[in-house]
């Protein structure tokens, strides 16, 4: 048996004692019991199964447990609160940017990954960076909006260099 592999996931450090090879989304889902990430194409193409792996966008199902050892995951369980949720889960819910809820999970953790490193984008350059996240029931529309409020919403929390924050 190969020494167990550890990684940190939504804040807690945890050790497996499983094979490298095994697909991180089975780990995430089957050993720590977090269903944020969904099973959906099992080939990384359809985005509901998207973690932050040290903050930017990964497809779980086809990531091995192995490549991500001694890295961080977040999941859509660990990117907010109930009583603090992450400002794009609360623009999802303002803008009412879901139908069935399938790609939600990718949605949003895409578009976390996207802010992040983009904090003042054009309805474009979203459009691109979500691209590759599939929706079968129709939400673009509300999930664009979503994005753009989420985009918003940062960009007026952040406070400039030098600035105290408002009280």
């Amino acid at each position: 048996m190969s020494e167990p592999v550890s990684l940190i996931v939504n804040g807690m450090m945890h050790a497996f004692p499983l094979p490298r090879e095994t697909p991180l989304l089975y780990v995430l889902r089957n050993d720590l019991g977090l269903n944020g990430p969904k099973f959906g194409c099992g080939l990384g193409e359809c985005g509901a199964c998207t973690v932050l792996v040290d903050g930017l966008a990964a497809r779980a199902c086809v990531l091995k447990l192995g490549s991500v050892a001694g890295r961080s995951v977040t999941t859509l369980e660990g990117l907010g609160t109930l009583e603090r949720p992450h400002p794009v889960q609360r623009a999802f819910i303002a803008e009412q940017a879901a139908q069935c809820g399938y790609c939600l999970n990718g949605m949003i953790m895409t578009a976390a990954s996207f802010l992040a490193r983009h904090p003042d984008p054009s309805l474009d350059e979203v459009r691109e960076a979500l691209r590759y996240n599939l929706c079968r029931c129709g939400t673009h529309v509300e999930i664009l909006r979503a994005v753009m409020r989420a985009a918003a919403e940062m960009s007026a929390m952040a406070v400039p260099a030098g600035e105290a924050p408002a009280s």
